[in-house]
């Protein structure tokens, strides 16, 4: 029971967290996916850059259309970050009850990260696109969850599902770039030491701090091309766009179909448009989950606690009743 209970309470501590970071960053991750989402040639792109996307919020008087999606995407985020703690938790304590270890070493970390995001992504996918179409849609145009979702079929709710599980190496990634810059500061702090045995065997706050972004930037630019590629397959349709575009567009449904799109029409450097943004918004947006998570787990854990004891008395009452 006290599995269950601890790996709830990361659980809940974690969604909180990501339902604070996704609400406070959230217009700027709509400038984002619409200047992600666009295929086009330089001289004949709408947005230049994300500027341009706020620009043409704020001349338009569709300030508000900034958060168009967010009710979805904060669903989205909290069920998400839910089954990621949860189940990373749980698979981590699982697999220390088997295999008899006092920790989980670097590689098995991987794998169970992995294999928690992997079944995220599968439970969450549709919300996912539901938010990124509402996301992309014009400004003051986006429809509702239900409808957004009712429109098309159950396999157009799972576009770009195989590229998500792809993106599940990203913290993978991340990870092994931290542990590779963590034990390189460490020897060099060693080696200034000259031989002292008592030098730190752990990162000092700040030092942690600043190489966990330096490996999220790391993990980002690596996986960005497939990050792009996803954007595009769950962007909305525009209602403006012709027959011929619109057949453009139903192409670059595909991983296939969106990498040869960007290649087209914006070249090499168009596998990159908006990583500068993307770098931003991920560092951000992992500094202030992490942040409110530390902040509210031993609340969290409390009244769980609490509601637990408070269930089994009630239990006991009833029984004796």
């Amino acid at each position: 029971m006290a599995l269950n209970l601890e790996s709830l309470s990361e659980a809940t501590s974690g969604a909180i967290g990501a339902l604070v970071s996704t609400t406070i960053l959230y217009p700027l991750d709509t400038c984002k996916s619409k200047y992600q989402a666009e295929v086009r040639a330089h001289h004949q792109a709408k947005y230049r850059n994300i500027s341009d996307v706020l620009r043409e919020a704020i001349s338009t008087r569709q300030v508000l259309s900034l958060y168009q999606g967010l009710g979805t995407k904060n669903l989205q985020s909290f069920i998400s970050q839910f089954i990621y703690f949860y189940g990373y938790s749980f698979f981590k304590r699982l697999y220390l009850k088997r295999s008899g270890y006092k920790s989980i070493g670097t590689k098995a970390n991987l794998v169970i990260a992995a294999a928690a995001g992997a079944c995220t992504v599968i439970v969450t996918h549709p919300l996912d696109t539901a938010s990124s179409r509402m996301q992309t849609s014009e400004f003051g145009k986006s429809k509702g969850l239900l409808k957004t979702l009712s429109e098309g079929s159950w396999n157009e709710a799972y576009d770009g599902l195989g590229i998500s599980l792809l993106l599940t190496a990203n913290p993978s990634i991340q990870y092994t770039a931290f542990d590779q810059l963590k034990q390189r500061m460490l020897k060099r702090r060693i080696s200034n030491k000259k031989g002292n045995e008592s030098s730190p065997e752990s990162l000092s706050a700040f030092s942690a701090f600043i190489l966990g972004a330096v490996s999220k930037c790391i993990a980002t630019c690596v996986t960005y091309p497939a990050i792009r590629c996803k954007v595009m397959i769950q962007s909305a349709e525009s209602d403006e766009d012709t027959e011929e575009q619109e057949a453009e567009q139903k192409s670059r449904k595909t991983i296939s179909g969106a990498l040869y799109a960007i290649w087209k029409r914006e070249g090499l450097l168009g596998f990159f448009k908006g990583l500068q943004a993307q770098i931003l918004k991920t560092v951000l947006s992992s500094a202030l989950l992490l942040m409110v998570k530390e902040k509210i787990s031993k609340v969290s854990w409390v009244l769980i606690l609490a509601i637990r004891r408070y269930l089994l008395i009630t239990k006991a009452r009833l029984k004796n009743s």
